[in-house]
């Protein structure tokens, strides 16, 4: 989301690296082209205005000036002033309420019943057991959406058909949830195409009926600075507890993520990071301030590892690694784990240090070229995934009929992997150090 900011500030701060002593005109430069960088992503004039500001007041200090590295002193001082405006973490409240309830508030088209079902299934992981409630009985085929993903995820959804007014369901959900020893009753409300009377009036009376724990309102991160709009516009009337932003994996410049939380005082607490169901974070302005100055973010890295690596079958992988047995069925199984992470570009992404490099890949370094790579080792049969060395060119050309692709893409991809094993041996043998290098178990499982 961020790519255009995360160029220009690369940019900014490469042109004071090169600078051994900064001078109150060469901050007050970098401050005009980080206000410019800031504006160009939608950030919100007010926000940028202030954070400039602090920025500029501290890196006139005398601690900067006479620094060795004044370049990466500003970096440091953006860094604190972003996590400053990003707000605190704050961690979903469901500590009240018999069961607790959590009310999922949005304009249409802002993505709230795929989140409210992302939402149940974080839940679930935590150990609560969720209920889903269709009150959205104004958006066709909405109940049924609900259902559908409910169905999909193994969660419950209560619903009463699109006739009966959303307040009364919401209130008689809560009985149900409460005969059904549910921990937490999540409520997706209607919505609208804009703010109208009608759609807060409802919302109001929801929040009355329910007396929610939580009332979360799901912001399109694509929507640039409308979503500030729409968020405060919300919380006049409804007095929200937080916000949740989605797509903000698509090609949105960001200023919604820096200025929602400034303008309105309202924590963000998740990021909707793509489409798939396990694609909701907990928001970290810690983390997401180093993804924007292009730091990488090597805990998310590692959270998303945990959740989809299988801990045996990377204590096996580890083992074959440190003999120098791998063989393409084993590279197979750790693409496949790897794909179960995010996007290719996303995870190199969270790199720290490859944000730069990713820039100069090829445009075909994608899932697409993962995606040929699994169909050529598909195309093989067992015993030419585990001995290669068999693959004359009558079974090359065979493979690259059978996987859609050519016989030099299967003749690159086994050079390829003939050079990693090569590499592996030497690492787990030390030929190249002069002594055995142990490798940690599952290292190509992260």
């Amino acid at each position: 989301m961020f790519n255009v900011l995360q160029d220009k500030l690369e940019a900014l701060f490469g042109d004071l690296a090169k600078k051994g002593v900064l001078t109150e005109a060469d901050v007050d430069r970098a401050m005009r082209e980080l206000r410019l960088a800031l504006l160009d992503a939608d950030v919100q004039f007010g926000v940028v205005k202030d954070l400039v500001a602090r920025v500029k007041e501290r890196a006139v200090g005398a601690e900067v000036m006479r620094s060795l590295s004044p370049a990466q002193q500003v970096v440091t001082i953006v860094y604190d002033e972003l996590v400053a405006t990003l707000g605190k973490a704050a961690p979903l409240d469901i500590g009240r309420g018999d069961p607790p309830v959590i009310v999922m508030a949005g304009l249409q088209g802002a993505g709230k019943t795929t989140t409210a079902a992302k939402l149940a299934l974080l839940l679930r992981k935590k150990g609560k057991r969720a209920l889903l409630v269709a009150c959205d009985t104004r958006r066709p085929a909405a109940i049924q959406q609900l259902e559908s993903l409910g169905k999909q995820l193994d969660v419950a959804v209560y619903s009463e058909g699109a006739e009966p007014a959303p307040p009364d369901i919401a209130e008689r959900s809560i009985q149900f949830a409460r005969r059904g020893a549910y921990d937490v009753v999540l409520v997706d409300t209607s919505g609208r195409l804009q703010i109208d009377e009608l759609l807060m009036d409802e919302l109001a009376e929801i929040t009355a009926r329910v007396k929610p724990a939580e009332t979360l309102l799901v912001v399109d991160a694509m929507t640039g600075q409308e979503a500030v709009n729409v968020a405060a516009a919300f919380h006049a009337r409804l007095s929200l507890t937080g916000l949740i932003l989605t797509k903000v994996d698509g090609d949105a410049r960001g200023g919604a993520a820096l200025s929602v939380r400034a303008v309105t005082g309202v924590p963000i607490k998740f990021l909707g990071v793509g489409e798939k169901t396990g694609a909701l974070e907990a928001f970290e302005p810690e983390r997401l301030a180093s993804r924007i100055l292009g730091r990488g973010d090597l805990a998310s890295l590692l959270e998303r590892a945990a959740e989809t690596v299988d801990a045996d079958e990377a204590e096996r992988m580890g083992r074959k690694l440190q003999s120098g047995q791998l063989d393409l069925q084993d590279f197979l199984t750790q693409m496949q784990q790897l794909k179960k992470m995010g996007p290719l570009r996303e995870i190199m992404g969270l790199i720290p240090g490859l944000g730069k490099a990713m820039k100069q890949l090829p445009a075909d370094v994608d899932d697409g070229a993962l995606k040929r790579v699994e169909a050529i080792i598909l195309s093989m049969t067992p015993r030419e995934r585990k001995k290669p060395d068999v693959l004359n060119g009558s079974r090359r050309r065979r493979i690259a009929a059978g996987s859609g692709t050519s016989v030099p893409e299967v003749n690159d991809l086994l050079r390829n992997f003939k050079s990693m094993q090569t590499m592996m041996k030497r690492l787990s043998g030390g030929k190249s150090s002069g002594g055995k290098m142990k490798l940690p178990p599952g290292l190509l499982g992260i």
